[in-house]
């Protein structure tokens, strides 16, 4: 699956690739980055362990499937995250419609509480069940929700910052991307305040090629001015699986598709 913003996330999924060539557009190289991170195949599967660190070096591990769907190629998508690990959040479901043209619906399901809860708009930059991460990383951030201005194009990165044309419903003020000019995944990601200090940080750790996608296989996000980070790591990763639409829908937060959370045998 490909990586949400992880890209990212969720992202830091997956990915795909395709031969760079240079090109001095912004919003072109932006475009290519974001079929890149989430858009690799018609829909997807990963197994995904999440370990959390605090600034004194605790640990807490979270382990989910997450299942994908485009709806078109760039365009709408479908997410199905369902967490498995540990027993406190096993059953945690994560629903997502992502729009184009329209704020994401998400909704969350605790089963302790037997609580399906939306989350708000307002909500997709707060912390993905305790993690570096955030709501917004799993299904990726919206290339039309900031101005793009490529600064630097290096060797093996162009070097993009971008700038929320909605800066109240943000807690960054800009942030800069480092894009590979060979698979055109997004490696690095640094957001900055408004004094200009840089305070969260993305970063891809390796990638493998899966079916002819290259494709994150280990993320991290660094709480750079308070300490702490959170490790992604995704397994079991496959592409076009022909996941159907019914899946994603509010039945499945309370009752996930077993047939297609499972691994298939080798």
């Amino acid at each position: 699956m490909k990586n949400f913003a992880i890209a990212v996330v969720v992202s830091l999924l997956l990915g795909t690739g395709a031969a760079a060539q240079d090109t001095a557009d912004a919003d072109d190289i932006v475009a290519r980055a974001n079929l890149a991170a989430y858009y690799s195949g018609d829909d997807g599967r990963s197994e995904v362990r999440m370990i959390i660190s605090d600034a004194q070096g605790r640990q807490q591990r979270r382990q989910f499937t997450v299942l994908r769907r485009d709806i078109s190629d760039g365009g709408d998508q479908q997410f199905l995250v369902v967490f498995s690990q540990p027993s406190d959040v096993r059953g945690t479901t994560f629903l997502v419609d992502k729009h184009i043209d329209s704020d994401d619906d998400r909704w969350l399901y605790l089963p302790g509480l037997d609580l399906v809860k939306r989350i708000s708009a307002g909500d997709k930059r707060t912390s993905f069940v305790g993690a570096h991460y955030y709501y917004e990383d799993v299904s990726g951030r919206h290339p039309g929700d900031d101005v793009h201005e490529l600064v630097e194009t290096g060797d093996q990165h162009y070097v993009l910052r971008h700038v929320p044309k909605d800066p109240g419903s943000v807690e960054f003020a800009s942030y800069v991307t480092w894009i590979d000019k060979t698979t055109w995944l997004p490696m690095k990601i640094e957001y900055s305040n408004a004094s200009s200090e840089v305070y969260r940080r993305v970063e891809v750790l390796e990638v493998q090629d899966f079916q002819g996608h290259p494709t994150v296989v280990t993320s991290r996000v660094s709480d750079v001015q308070g300490g702490g980070q959170t490790d992604m790591q995704f397994r079991y990763i496959q592409y076009d699986l022909g996941l159907p639409a019914e899946l994603f829908s509010e039945r499945s937060l309370r009752n996930p598709p077993r047939q297609w959370l499972e691994r298939a045998a080798d």
